[in-house]
């Protein structure tokens, strides 16, 4: 399917008029009228148990919370170590706060 319009430029005065006929011409998507617009409704007083099933999901999704947060600090390290902790793979960072922690004696 060839793109007839980039998103990487604007449209040229004869492209936008193009644009705007073929959306004079979907019988599926008619213009919304003024009347028609004065009486929309937001969607979550349209909706109110769709809209909460969102919600739920939204907020269902990622990390879990912890119950400590962790510190983001920046901190110096030689090389070898940094090397040498990266290479035993993800979650290296974890290994390294928990030998602080063993050698912190926490």
């Amino acid at each position: 399917m060839t793109v007839k319009f980039s998103s990487k430029r604007p449209l040229t005065k004869e492209e936008e008029a193009d644009v705007q006929r073929m959306i004079d011409r979907d019988p599926d998507a008619p213009e919304a009228t003024d009347e028609q617009l004065a009486q929309a409704k937001p969607f979550r007083q349209v909706f109110p148990e769709l809209a909460e099933s969102i919600d739920r999901e939204i907020a269902r999704r990622g990390r879990p919370k912890a119950e400590s947060h962790k510190t983001s600090v920046t901190i110096r390290l030689d090389p070898d170590i940094v090397a040498h902790y990266k290479a035993s793979g993800k979650g290296w960072q974890s290994r390294m706060n928990n030998d602080l922690r063993k050698v912190a004696g926490l």
